[in-house]
């Protein structure tokens, strides 16, 4: 491990820890660029992924005790940059912004966190192995090179929690909002970051929800049409045939959508203006509304962030579970979404939903069996139909169920001329893309990657990845 400090001419320089991680037998196949870009999670703050250094980077955290860290307290998130150097063709360079020294238990921490995103265990590597030798026997077959091209992996992220909290973000609205819902609770965490160490925390945090968690099982099916979304976001709606045009559409949303969060923060009665103290000040002169990942700190390394700056992560579901229903809502712009989001993170801290239970009974392979027990338990939690866990157990590495919505079915009539509907989707996908399995879904993800890949699109944003309700 390697102790440095920035290069930067400020007064304070930031240090950092370098480690490394060694890819073992994945190192033959790896490439960091396709593990990140593989699925649309990695647009989701406070993920960034730099295209010119081939970097990762976002907070990660570190926990106090043995126990589970996505519900226990953390002590601290740190600035985590991955990078793929190529005079370490068989390891990934970590690089940790803000601290000397790691303890050999907060390395583990984030190995395991970083293990998690790329999917990196030895049971990743033997599914990516098993599909490339079903994608290489259809790719002789069908002549389809492309097959072979993926590498197998599709990225997640560090939490199962944060995996179900983005899924529920999915549902029911078109991808820009999606981005800007994740962007607001990024920025959420940080304002509760800066406020607690103050009296303003009682009043802040601990206003609870009227409505206590029920066992209800909620068959969500994401079917609302596009016509129902707030009215600030129909520009959103509007069909655009180039995907460049897209691009540039979404970022100014999101700016837009950034614009309007300081009217709604309020938690409880209180507002958060009305607290001011030297860190939150400082926390909001130096990030801006990208406090996670600021632009103008790029360096060889990626993006850093500065000395003294406050880090903006996901929400643990201990920062969550407190709060009021109304105020999250409003803040995050999550609508129906915040009440899901509040009993979910209630459920998980009270212990009734044991994530590291959950993922440790499918850690040594994702079996039919294992899967169909989830899935149930998934169901009874508010919020959770068959789209949102399809897309939540997929990302916990079950592979064989396509989650399908209005988007897969235009991309069974586009590409594979099926007049599909909602009620025969999952038949359909079934009786295409059943021959890979139990890897469904990875076939189907590449074919649609493919139909993005081959579209004209600028050579700068090239590495972004199709995803649902992108083309709406």
């Amino acid at each position: 491990m390697e102790n440095t400090k920035t290069d930067g001419k400020e007064e304070e320089e930031e240090e950092s820890v370098v480690f490394e991680i060694p890819l073992g037998d994945a190192a033959e196949t790896f490439n960091l660029e396709k593990a990140v870009c593989s699925h649309g999670l990695f647009m989701m703050s406070p993920n960034h992924w730099d295209p010119l250094s081939l970097t990762f980077s976002r907070p990660l955290r570190l926990s106090l005790s043995d126990s589970d860290p996505q519900v226990s307290t953390p002590t601290t998130s740190l600035f985590v940059s991955i990078s793929h150097p190529p005079h370490l063709p068989r390891s990934l360079s970590v690089r940790v912004y803000g601290t000397r020294c790691l303890s050999p238990k907060h390395q583990e921490s984030l190995v395991a966190q970083v293990v998690r995103m790329l999917r990196l265990s030895e049971t990743d590597e033997r599914n990516a192995r098993e599909f490339r030798k079903i994608a290489e026997a259809a790719a002789a077959e069908e002549n389809n090179s492309w097959l072979t091209g993926f590498g197998g992996r599709v990225f997640r992220s560090p939490t199962l929690f944060e995996d179900m909290v983005k899924c529920i973000l999915l549902c029911n609205c078109q991808w820009p909002r999606t981005l800007s819902m994740a962007r607001a609770l990024c920025e959420l965490q940080c304002e509760l970051q800066c406020k607690s160490s103050g009296v303003f925390v009682a009043q802040a945090v601990n206003a609870t929800v009227k409505n206590k968690c029920n066992d209800t099982a909620h068959n969500f099916i994401p079917n609302t049409s596009a016509g129902k979304e707030s009215k600030r976001n129909i520009r959103a709606s509007k069909v655009t045939k180039n995907l460049a045009s897209k691009i540039v559409e979404t970022e100014t949303l999101l700016e837009a959508d950034a614009n309007l969060k300081t009217d709604s923060a309020h938690i409880g009665r209180e507002t958060l203006e009305s607290v001011e103290n030297d860190s939150c000040a400082r926390c909001s002169s130096r990030h801006g509304s990208d406090s996670w990942a600021p632009d103008s700190l790029q360096s060889q390394h990626g993006i850093q962030p500065g000395v003294n700056k406050m880090i903006c992560n996901f929400p643990s579901p201990r920062e969550l579970a407190n709060l009021d229903e109304s105020f999250l809502a409003k803040r995050c712009n999550l609508g129906y979404r915040a009440i899901r989001i509040i009993k979910l993170a209630q459920s998980i801290v009270e212990g009734r939903i044991p994530l590291r239970e959950v993922e440790e009974d499918c850690a040594n392979g994702a079996s039919s069996s294992c899967y169909n027990k989830l899935a149930d338990q998934f169901r009874q939690i508010d919020g959770f139909g068959p789209f949102t866990c399809a897309n939540v157990l997929m990302c916990m590495g079950f592979y064989h169920i396509i989650p399908t919505d209005s988007e897969t079915v235009r991309h069974l009539k586009q590409v594979h001329a099926k007049k599909s509907t909602i009620q025969t989707v999952q038949r359909d996908v079934e009786e295409i893309y059943g021959k890979y399995a139990p890897f469904q879904f990875l076939a189907y993800w590449i074919l649609s990657n493919e139909k993005l890949r081959t579209c004209d699109v600028p050579k700068e944003t090239s590495f972004l990845i199709r995803w649902p309700t992108i083309y709406t």
